[in-house]
C-alpha cells in the first residue's frame, strides 16, 4: 500500500509540472499581445502613418523589458488625443 501512495503523489506532482509548464507560454503570448496593443495605441497618438508607423512599430515591438508608460490622468489623456488630433488635420 505504501508504494500505491508514492506513485499517486508523483504522478500528481508531475501533473502539477505539466499544468504549470503549460501556463508559462499562455503568459508570454499575452504580453506580446499587451505590447503589440500598446504600440499600436502610441502610434495612433503620434498620428504615425506608413514608413514612419512601420518605423516606430519595429522599435517598439522590439523593446526588450522596456519599462511600461506613465499612466496619464485623464485631463492629460484628452490632450495628448486632441494634440494627435490637430497634427493629423494639419
Amino acid at each position: 500500500m505504501r508504494s500505491s501512495k508514492w506513485g499517486m503523489g508523483f504522478a500528481a506532482m508531475f501533473a502539477a509540472a505539466l499544468v504549470l509548464s503549460a501556463a508559462a507560454p499562455a503568459y508570454a503570448e499575452n504580453t506580446q499581445q499587451d505590447k503589440m496593443t500598446s504600440c499600436n495605441a502610441e502610434a495612433k497618438a503620434k498620428g504615425l502613418s506608413g514608413a514612419d508607423r512601420k518605423t516606430f512599430m519595429k522599435g517598439c515591438l522590439s523593446k526588450e523589458g522596456a519599462a511600461p508608460e506613465k499612466k496619464l490622468n485623464s485631463q492629460q489623456e484628452k490632450m495628448k488625443t486632441c494634440n494627435a488630433d490637430a497634427t493629423a488635420k494639419g
